[in-house]
């Protein structure tokens, strides 16, 4: 993970980004759930931040005449020990601006014991919070409430899965039982299992611990709680990725086939980990919009 933060490092020292957000909110409108007192100050340093504490959603609108109605949730990824919110947030979500789909930035809770009553559940339970506000504002931001997915990178496609398979049980308070289901998902080089074969060591000991029980691991591993109803899934990844093994991206893929849900996997013989800084968003983002089309969530 070092490797691969090195490299994010390299390529945001060179790229300019175009805040276009039209506005930052606070995630929780009140008390934060799952937290507790700590000296812990977030922090961020070229685009990723640490330490964070205070989830946020960072909006991004498009222009009305390009609005399609569709919004997705992005979770960006950083092994569950920063968040690289610049180059696999921002960057993308203004391209799905671009395209007429509203985009929300999550800036999620980083598991820490020092900061978190349950460190494990922190980062899922931010990731329903962002689905359920966006559906509460989904008139005011223009989006259709049976159009909302969530889109995670590496560890924030952990996030993101776990969402996905997961949302049954609320962890954040829901009285006006809003859906928490997203519509789809999209995992770009995902982390999916917490199993020791397939795992990302440094995520997975960052969110359960050095030694968590099997018990921990199987539910934290999203390949093994896909069933019928989980939503749609759009999931790429490079063969060559040796960050997070690419197995993570088959298992998954073969857990929705094997239940009947639609999934469309692109992988790529060579590109590494954190492919996607190495190109434009509107170069790997096409096949993206493709499948949302051919999907139906956007119309042609």
């Amino acid at each position: 993970m070092m490797k691969t933060i090195k490299i994010i490092f390299a390529f945001l020292f060179v790229l300019s980004f175009n805040m276009n957000a039209q506005e930052v909110i606070n995630l929780y409108p009140g008390a934060i759930p799952n937290s507790k007192p700590s000296d812990i100050k977030e922090t961020e340093r070229m685009g990723m931040y640490a330490g964070v504490t205070k989830p946020t959603l960072e909006i991004f609108l498009p222009e009305k005449e390009k609005a399609t109605g569709v919004g997705v949730v992005i979770c960006p990824g950083g092994g569950y020990s920063v968040v690289v919110y610049q180059a696999e947030g921002v960057r993308t979500a203004e391209e799905f601006a671009k395209e007429g789909v509203a985009a929300f930035v999550l800036k999620y809770r980083l598991p820490s014991d020092s900061t978190m009553i349950d460190k494990e559940i922190g980062p899922l339970q931010d990731a329903q919070q962002a689905i359920k506000v966006v559906r509460e504002n989904a008139a005011k931001w223009e989006v259709d409430t049976s159009k909302v997915g969530i889109m995670g990178f590496s560890a924030g496609g952990h996030v993101a899965s776990t969402e996905a398979t997961h949302y049954q049980k609320a962890l954040i308070e829901n009285k006006d039982n809003i859906n928490l289901r997203p519509t789809f998902q999209i995992l770009v080089y995902p982390v999916i299992s917490m199993e020791d074969k397939l795992t990302h060591l440094g995520s997975r000991t960052n969110l359960l611990g050095e030694n968590p029980s099997q018990k921990e691991k199987d539910e934290f591993s999203s390949e093994l709680h896909v069933d019928a109803n989980t939503p749609p899934a759009y999931i790429t990844q490079a063969g060559d990725d040796t960050t997070v093994d690419v197995d993570n991206s088959i298992v998954y893929y073969e857990a929705l086939r094997h239940h009947g849900v639609a999934a469309e996997l692109h992988l790529y013989p060579h590109g590494g980990h954190g492919f996607v800084l190495r190109y434009k968003p509107s170069d790997w983002m096409a096949p993206i919009f493709k499948w949302m089309r051919s999907s139906g969530w956007i119309k042609n």
